[in-house]
């Protein structure tokens, strides 16, 4: 075989490999960042910590200083 038609038929193998990888991580990757929900569910259980300790809900671990 020649080894230009080798070289081109090894191109054309690599370039659809690779483009195989990127139409994979396209559906495996999410569209959407979820960091804002996981900040705001965060926050929610900080409030919840913050209400139970202004109600006298909170109890230090024995040996602690509230």
């Amino acid at each position: 075989m020649d080894d230009n038609r080798l070289k081109l038929i090894l191109a054309a193998l690599g370039g659809l490999v690779f483009s195989l990888i990127f139409i994979l991580l396209a559906f495996v990757l999410p569209l959407k960042d979820n960091s804002i929900s996981k900040e705001l569910q965060a926050k929610h259980t900080l409030e919840e910590i913050s209400r139970g300790i202004k109600e006298g809900q909170y109890r230090p671990p024995p040996g602690e200083k509230h």
